[in-house]
């Protein structure tokens, strides 16, 4: 059922996103990124229904389970279970690999399926590196959004829940793969919590906020997608069969982010401050609070004098390393781009998809690696990185470094390029 809440938060099939571009957000939503940004980016759910949205881009479904499941040898953690809101150990679901294969976590899929005909949902974990088009669906969120994102799918059997009301500590895109799924969602019990605030440290006020009205009391059918905020609680339960959906979990840059980062940098500024290298004075006795009520002046001015020295770039320069950490660039054949080097004017070149790339003085910083580019080189790049011109008309012998560098790849069997990108900081 919908309650009156739910259908001010849900997306009608004329609505203003119909017929926008289908890559990236447009993909879960069918509101303008503006509208989007607006009413609910970390503020208010969302539930657009499948009708409203362009078909989906992620590949994914019960041959990929069993796919998954069957024949590629997963380990922990990329495979969890869960029954009656409690993850399951490890060795409930996992044998060892067999003769030449001495790994012990490898799953079972025989265990699985019991524990599965049992009610204990499947949760395959970090999609985003095992299933390559989720992985491309992904990827383009994460550029169009600026923040980083992974993707879990949930396996339910029929009437069962997988996990009891909680709260997830990053905002979550709900795609229902197959099946239906009951969802209830209810306000936050601590709004916008970090990753160092998790739902098990107020189980007490989750359960109390549990028993209340919820916002969103909705069945999600195939292709319907759901947009929560960190913090909104949730639960689902699978209806008459057995029901999956996908997760797209995004793990936002937050102001706290930033703050750590300068804090960081501040820190590097005190060690070459000759008043915050300085002692305390003889007989200081640290275990007395007076001790650094009395410092509490100084300190405070090197503090300030340490965080104005930091620049723009020195902060910038923390979270791009932040940012590069957080995700993997798109894939490529190890052997496949190495034949390519060798043979760079006989292919098409285009830029790799998700390198975050940054400009340190000469040096092209990405994801995969640092590359030393000519000074006079510089100009040429910063266009190639742009999507404005192709890597081909790069030397020879820069585009060859690059290629082995794996910041371009063959363009021979590639769809049409993307949009041109904004240029690099």
């Amino acid at each position: 059922m919908t309650t009156p809440a739910d259908a001010r938060a849900t997306v009608p099939t004329d609505g203003p996103g119909a017929g926008a571009a289908t890559r990236g957000l447009a993909t879960f939503v069918a509101l303008t990124r503006e509208e989007f940004a607006r009413d609910h980016w970390g503020r208010a759910p969302l539930l657009t229904r499948a009708d409203a949205l362009p078909p989906p881009t992620h590949g994914f479904g019960q041959a990929a389970v069993d796919e998954l499941l069957s024949s590629r040898a997963l380990r922990t953690p990329f495979l969890r279970m869960a029954r009656t809101g409690a993850t399951l150990p490890d060795s409930a679901f996992t044998l060892g690999g067999g003769v030449g294969a001495t790994v012990g976590d490898q799953v079972s899929e025989d265990k699985v399926l019991r524990l599965f005909a049992e009610g204990a949902t499947i949760v395959l974990q970090a999609l985003h590196r095992t299933w390559a088009p989720v992985a491309t669906t992904a990827r383009e969120l994460a550029a169009d959004l600026g923040h980083p994102v992974q993707v879990n799918a949930y396996v339910t059997p029929p009437q069962n829940q997988g996990f009891a009301d909680h709260y997830d500590v990053h905002d979550v895109l709900v795609v229902q793969v197959a099946g239906e799924k009951h969802w209830r969602v209810r306000p936050p019990v601590l709004e916008a919590p970090l990753r160092s605030q998790p739902w098990t440290e107020r189980r007490d006020e989750v359960a109390r906020a549990a028993t209340a009205a919820p916002v969103v009391d909705a069945v999600l059918r195939p292709g319907d997608c759901l947009y929560l905020p960190r913090g909104w609680l949730h639960s689902a339960t699978a209806l008459g069969g057995v029901s999956t959906h996908l997760t797209f979990g995004i793990h936002v840059w937050t102001v706290r982010t930033l703050v750590d980062d300068l804090l960081r940098a501040a820190a590097t500024h005190l060690d070459a401050d000759a008043e915050a290298r300085a002692s305390l004075p003889l007989g200081a006795d640290v275990l007395d609070a007076g001790t650094s009520r009395d410092a509490r002046g100084v300190v405070r001015a090197a503090l300030d004098r340490a965080l104005d020295a930091v620049t723009d770039d020195e902060l910038a320069a923390l979270l791009a390393a932040r940012a590069r950490g957080a995700q993997r660039a798109e894939p490529l054949g190890v052997l496949g781009q190495h034949a390519a080097a060798e043979r760079t004017h006989v292919h098409g070149w285009r830029v790799r998809d998700g390198l975050a790339s940054r400009w340190e003085g000469d040096t092209l910083v990405t994801r995969v690696g640092r590359v030393e580019v000519p000074h006079d080189a510089h100009d040429a790049l910063r266009v190639v990185l742009s999507g404005a011109l192709e890597p081909g008309r790069l030397h020879e012998d820069l585009l060859r470094r690059l290629v082995l560098a794996g910041v371009v790849v063959p363009s021979d069997d590639e769809a049409p390029a993307a949009a041109p990108r904004p240029p690099l900081p």
